[in-house]
């Protein structure tokens, strides 16, 4: 840091502790910014998204732009420092970066999230602790309990008609237009759209003891703390759950698709409802789903990932209902609008569905080894291997092709996906983007943020 070059100011030394006891001495000045320090503090201790604390505890909470002087520090004071684990979340067309306790920084379609200029006083001041991502909108849940929303105002953007109800919020969960809290006392508020899950009043008696909410396009799942399920929004999308209602006791989660749902049984068995043909009836494959340890959703069809790797799948059999099911040892399966990708316990992967989103893998088989995730866009791929490293296959308008950046993708920690782009967060703190700009795919005009958090 520079001294003010209107005068000769002294330094000063403020030393920058971590839990652990590694500290290190940062020079500084009086007329320096927090911001300043904060950037000399990440670059002493090898860190890249931290936390300033005071000795009691208390969060640093001073604006980065205040001076040292101004924030009421002094030479040879001393800063505990808490590392930050960043994470992202993702719109249809948005993403939203932030870290435990701190503010967010967007980026994206304005109309889906991506411009959070209205709301960032309250969540600078709330003090986030975590963001969820509907298709239009997202919404904060602050270190208080409150909810802080933006994005499309009518399809869960505004929850201000709502907003004297939402206290104490543990869980957030969106359909494509509409959200649902849970509070702590296990009752339920809902706001957006309201035939799309948004209102909930016809059901609002049952919402009791809510453990866990699961969203489909257009409907809500809720699990009851007793293994019941209540639902409500659209019927077609699974809204409407009474052809079952008998079965959904005794039940562990709740999965929803586009417009179909399915139920973890504690003794291992499934049952779905919703539109029949889109994985809503699973009666051809009832007696295979035994044992089922995880359910994953396609746009239009379900697989079930079994005890022993093996997979079941039922719904739309153009879009994933048929296909997979040879498929044995699977860890992970992923699906961008109708193409999949299964990573295999021995870290390959196998793909099918469309092969122009991401169901034909060939051209990047060779380097699909030891993969450790994999995330998908609506139509491509992009695969996190040892090391760090990224691939990608699929639509490339979509993402399906970071050559661009592909030199920045190394020490990846982290990769979202929304519709038509990737954002992976690095190792040294940045965030690497690619794909269709106006879904998030260009975050250079966010990138001084993101270092100042």
């Amino acid at each position: 840091m520079e001294a003010d070059s209107k005068s000769d100011v002294a330094s000063w030394s403020i030393q920058v502790t971590l839990p652990s006891g590694y500290s290190a001495s940062v020079i500084a000045f009086s007329t320096s910014s927090v911001a300043e320090l904060k950037a000399a503090a990440k670059d002493a201790l090898g860190i890249r998204f931290l936390q300033f604390m005071h000795g009691d505890g208390r969060v640093f909470d001073v604006g980065g732009r205040a001076t040292l002087q101004d924030a009421g520090l002094y030479d040879g004071v001393t800063l505990t420092a808490i590392a930050q684990e960043p994470k992202i979340a993702a719109s249809s067309g948005a993403f939203a970066l932030w870290c435990h306790g701190q503010s967010v920084v967007t980026w994206g379609d304005p109309e889906t999230g991506g411009d959070s200029s209205s709301v960032q006083d309250l969540l600078k001041s709330g003090r986030v602790q975590q963001v969820v991502a509907s298709a239009n909108a997202m919404a904060a849940i602050l270190m208080d309990g409150r909810v802080v929303t933006w994005g499309a105002p009518k399809l869960g953007g505004d929850s201000s008609s709502v907003q004297d109800q939402l206290k104490d919020v543990q869980q957030v969960v969106g359909t494509a237009e509409a959200f649902a809290a849970i509070l702590a006392n296990g009752h339920v508020v809902t706001w957006g759209r309201p035939d799309w899950g948004g209102d909930s009043s016809s059901v609002q008696d049952q919402l009791k003891d809510v453990q866990q909410i699961a969203a489909s396009e257009s409907a809500f799942a809720a699990l009851l703390t007793n293994g019941h399920v209540v639902t409500w929004g659209l019927s077609l999308s699974g809204g409407d759950s009474s052809s079952v209602q008998a079965q959904l006791e005794g039940v562990r989660r709740v999965i929803g698709a586009e417009i179909a749902f399915a139920a973890i049984l504690h003794n291992g068995d499934v049952v779905s409802w919703g539109a029949p043909e889109q994985g809503g009836d699973s009666s051809s494959v009832q007696d295979q789903l035994k044992d089922v340890q995880q359910v994953v959703p396609f746009s239009a069809a379900f697989a079930a990932i079994l005890a022993d790797g093996s997979v079941v799948t039922w719904g739309d059999p153009n879009r994933g209902g048929d296909d997979g099911a040879e498929l044995t040892k699977v860890k992970q399966i992923e699906t961008s609008y109708d193409a999949f990708a299964a990573v295999l316990q021995d870290g390959s992967v196998f793909t099918w569905g469309v092969p122009i989103w991401g169901g034909d893998s060939s051209k990047v088989r060779d380097q699909l080894r030891d993969v450790q995730e994999i995330k998908a866009s609506q139509g491509a791929f992009a695969a996190m291997l040892p090391g760090g490293r990224v691939v990608t296959w699929g639509d490339e308008d979509q993402g399906g092709d970071c050559s661009s950046v592909q030199h920045q993708l190394t020490d990846v920690q982290l990769i979202q996906a929304s519709a038509r782009a990737f954002a992976a967060i690095v190792a040294d703190g940045r965030v690497v983007t690619w794909g269709a700009p106006a879904f998030g795919g260009d975050s250079s005009n966010i990138q001084e943020q993101i270092q100042e958090m």
